[in-house]
């Protein structure tokens, strides 16, 4: 089975200073990973695009990951950061549009004190502006925000295009009762599609192939193939397995699945929701998104 491509994927420098979550402590981690690290496993795995995730909560990092884009083709996408609460923040939304590299934005939800931040009536104006640009929304979060997304969807903003990053963090190898109602409810109320991505550093160590099943059961149940998209989370899988090792218990999982089936979790549903809004923007806009970029790049962080 080839996986056409990786929803979820990171890059960072150490040197840039900007990941404050990064210290000793998470040892392999703690140094820089950048796209030549990864060009090794995307070609022993057949990948050839992947989605880059945002690790740090500022626009210069976001610069950062849109010049790797430029450098490296097989970076289809950046999921970038910006203050979803900056009073200008829609039209720096808007600004940022104009890259085609840049797909989504993510704000790091899970991190929140307030678990419903993001219910807020001044972020508003930057989310309508993410959905009418076509900008896709990746919600990291824990199980008791995804009540939290499906309101956000439901109430505020039904034509945002949202994806549930790791499936919501389920509390594997415990009880899945309360997660999996959820989460049901979620795909059954709204149009979120979801990530099949950073389930083994959930309980390094402790997840096996039995839980895995039974998340992705209630996944595949929920959200359909059309859904439903694979991410690798690399590097940050370093810490409880490999690009190999995910790989291949992935592919167990989805044996069950039709070819068809398959082919849309390991590469169309990401390149349908990620890419095909983005191939529009046209050539005319490059050099006002070269200019955001640089303005990114020089601000302080």
């Amino acid at each position: 089975m080839s996986l056409a491509v990786d929803a979820h994927q990171h890059f960072w420098s150490l040197a840039r200073g900007d990941y404050p979550w990064l210290t000793p402590d998470l040892g392999l981690l703690y140094r820089d990973y950048l796209p030549a690290d990864l060009e090794m496993p995307l070609k022993a795995s057949g990948i050839g695009r992947t989605i880059l995730v945002q690790a740090a909560p500022t626009e210069a990092e976001t610069a950062f990951l849109l010049q790797l884009a430029n450098q490296y083709p097989f970076v289809a996408g950046v999921v970038g950061w910006t203050d979803l609460a900056a009073p200008d923040a829609a039209k720096t939304i808007e600004r940022a549009a104009m890259n085609p590299k840049l797909v989504g934005f993510r704000p790091m939800l899970q991190e929140m004190d307030d678990a419903a931040w993001i219910l807020s009536a001044n972020l508003r104006p930057a989310l309508r502006a993410m959905a009418k640009a076509g900008l896709c929304f990746d919600a990291l979060i824990r199980p008791q925000q995804i009540k939290v997304i499906e309101t956000l969807l439901l109430h505020h903003h039904p034509d945002l295009k949202l994806v549930v990053d790791h499936a919501a963090n389920p509390p594997i190898g415990e009880d899945l009762t309360s997660w999996a109602t959820d989460i049901r409810r979620l795909a059954a109320n709204t149009r979120a599609y979801c990530k099949w991505s950073g389930l083994l550093t959930i309980a390094p160590g402790r997840v096996n192939r039995g839980h895995l099943h039974r998340v992705f059961d209630v996944l595949i149940e929920a959200f359909g193939p059309e859904r439903l998209m694979w991410g690798s989370d690399w590097p940050v899988l370093n810490l409880a397995s490999s690009y190999d090792d995910w790989l291949f218990e992935s592919t167990i999982l989805f044996a069950g699945l039709t070819v068809a089936q398959q082919i849309r979790i390991t590469s169309q549903t990401a390149a349908d929701f990620y890419l095909a809004s983005r191939s529009d923007v046209g050539k005319t806009r490059a050099g006002v998104a070269s200019q955001f970029t640089q303005a990114m790049l020089h601000s302080s962080y």
